[in-house]
């Protein structure tokens, strides 16, 4: 890849076109009621290993939240950073309440009051007394309430506790709104292969936003390792999908439907010695130049892989064509 940096947005903070996501090592957490929103058992060691390797491979900018693993994932990355902190982009979010001895998640809360608790909770996981980019956590929440939110991270930005803000939400009128604040530099939003987001990209473009892209994957899907519809394991996500998590159906293994449709864009994303993983990050990058995948990651090989993408770079404009006209008619990513 010609260029392996991205700036995040208008912020002039530069990162690496390829950033981390780290909901996965948070581990095990989930309702009260038994509902898994973790992806099952981890290796915190494994964990420390694969984000410092991914760092010696180029990779600066690694993305978590206050409720992975409920406050798990910030202290595993907080640990693997350590001296090195200075050399990566952490951005983290807030919004979603847990509680950390049980790992259960308890709800949310959109107060201001909460909120500047709540960043002060992640400075400590994550033993730094800043972070670059944080992300407002609860997608659909009041757009009245997100203004003062948005104020807040300017107070936020002016005392020195974060550099730049952004939302997570898949919808656009939402984003637009954060970013009429001067350091709001970025959305989050979901995209990838099978699910696309155009106008989240348009808007990322006419704003001068990055597009910090989650699921880029399809939550697994993209990778191949799904293929034999295993069951997924208890304690990981897919195993009771919420409404929103598309492509694992019931639970029982990953949607053959969904499947078929990774099949059949199979050879255009592994051309030139791509792995599927590496051939769906670099669709990504030819799809927007604004777009930085945050792929999950439990082990060193995962890292090895994901980083790997840096080095392929974006598919070209042919190979974009052709994957958009097998997929025709994708839904939207939601």
């Amino acid at each position: 890849m010609e260029n392996t940096t991205r700036v995040l947005g208008r912020s002039g903070i530069g990162i690496s076109a390829l950033g981390f996501g780290c909901w996965a090592v948070g581990g095990e957490y989930g309702t009260p009621d038994g509902q898994p929103l973790g992806w099952g058992r981890v290796d915190d060691e494994e964990s420390v290993r694969a984000i410092r390797r991914a760092l010696d491979l180029g990779v600066t900018f690694f993305d978590t939240a206050d409720s992975y693993g409920a406050g798990h994932s910030e202290r595993v990355l907080g640990r693997a950073l350590g001296k090195r902190r200075a050399e990566v982009v952490v951005a983290t979010k807030w919004g979603f309440l847990f509680d950390e001895p049980t790992r259960t998640f308890t709800g949310g809360d959109d107060s201001v009051a909460y909120a500047r608790r709540a960043l002060t909770a992640s400075l400590r996981r994550l033993g730094t007394d800043y972070v670059d980019l944080y992300q407002f956590h609860l997608p659909d929440a009041d757009p009245e309430q997100a203004v003062r939110l948005r104020e807040l991270c300017e107070d936020f930005v002016r005392e020195g506790l974060i550099r730049a803000y952004a939302w997570s939400t898949d919808d656009p009128a939402r984003a637009a709104l954060f970013a009429e604040g001067p350091h709001c530099t970025a959305v989050q939003h979901a995209a990838n292969v099978l699910q696309d987001a155009p106008e989240l990209f348009a808007l990322s473009e006419a704003l001068d936003l990055a597009s910090v892209v989650r699921s880029p994957l399809a939550m697994g899907l993209l990778t191949g390792r799904h293929a034999g519809r295993p069951r997924p394991e208890a304690g990981d996500i897919r195993s009771r999908p919420p409404a929103w998590l598309r492509g694992f159906g019931d639970g029982s293994g990953a949607d053959p439907a969904w499947l078929a449709r990774v099949e059949a864009v199979r050879e255009v994303l592994t051309a030139d010695g791509r792995t599927l993983t590496q051939g769906a990050l670099g669709w990504l990058w030819a799809r927007s130049p604004r777009a930085v995948p945050i792929p999950g990651f439990r082990s060193v090989a995962q890292a090895e892989e994901n980083a790997g993408a840096l080095a392929k770079g974006p598919l070209t404009a042919g190979q974009l064509a052709e994957v958009d006209h097998i997929l025709g008619g994708r839904p939207a990513a939601v």
